[in-house]
């Protein structure tokens, strides 16, 4: 990916990985538009990087992307990635039967992407170069047992990564995954985002702007942290991975 001269779409860049993102995108001299739910924090972020634009966009609504990306494209016309980001988080306690939930994470996980990507496809395909980032995880792999449609989501984001990828294998679209390990956010709270466990914001951050930087034809972006994860199945780790990930995720709730 080229790392500066693009106008770039971030969704969730508000807070988290996507705000981190987006600042070091900017950083960088590129044009950054960030979506989220929130105008006020989105405005804030905007605000702390002038230059910055904010766009109110809920990714679970099929109406709401088809406005803003007809919006984005009337605006910027040079408008040459997108930063698959937003998403949501919440446990599960499958023996309660709580399908709402589960069907809130498709609709912003999975159906969110999807439906933007292929609103702003046509669009990029014009571009002289462009570019496709996904946000998957390092749960698309070895999944949480709390956190099962989440995990099945980002597992849905590899697998449609990976087709888009061969689909677009002949054109000026460059499809990359970002599969970040379990990250100092607020993704699930205060609890995430002071868990010492967890991979600093500000490291992953600069080791994935490196990667970038360094590999420009790079199709997964793997920071060492994930790693593990990225590569249990094919360790023959896989089980073993699961069940200790797992088992010390319920020693913790018990401790």
């Amino acid at each position: 990916m080229q790392m500066t001269g693009n106008t770039i779409l971030i969704t969730g860049g508000n807070s988290g990985i996507g705000q981190g993102l987006a600042s070091a995108f900017h950083a960088l001299g590129n044009t950054v538009i960030i979506t989220g739910r929130n105008q006020k924090s989105l405005e804030a972020v905007a605000a702390a990087h002038p230059g910055m634009t904010a766009l109110t966009l809920n990714v679970d609504d099929a109406a709401d992307i088809q406005r803003a990306a007809q919006q984005l494209i009337g605006d910027f016309p040079q408008l040459n990635a997108v930063i698959h980001n937003a998403g949501m988080m919440a446990e599960e306690d499958l023996k309660q039967g709580a399908a709402d939930v589960a069907e809130a994470h498709i609709a912003t996980n999975l159906l969110g992407p999807i439906r933007l990507n292929s609103a702003l496809l046509p669009h990029l395909l014009r571009q002289p170069r462009a570019a496709v980032l996904t946000v998957t995880s390092g749960l698309a792999y070895v999944p949480l047992s709390l956190n099962p449609t989440y995990s099945a989501t980002k597992a849905a984001m590899h697998a449609y990564t990976q087709a888009m990828r061969y689909q677009l294998a002949d054109t000026a679209v460059q499809v990359i995954e970002l599969v970040p390990p379990y990250v100092r956010t607020r993704l699930q709270g205060e609890r995430q985002a002071s868990d010492p466990n967890a991979m600093p914001l500000e490291d992953y951050i600069a080791e994935t702007m490196d990667i970038l930087s360094q590999q420009p034809d790079v199709q997964e972006v793997l920071v060492q942290r994930v790693h593990a994860q990225r590569f249990a199945e094919q360790r023959g780790e896989h089980a073993a991975f699961f069940h200790r990930m797992n088992d010390m995720l319920v020693a913790s709730r018990k401790g």
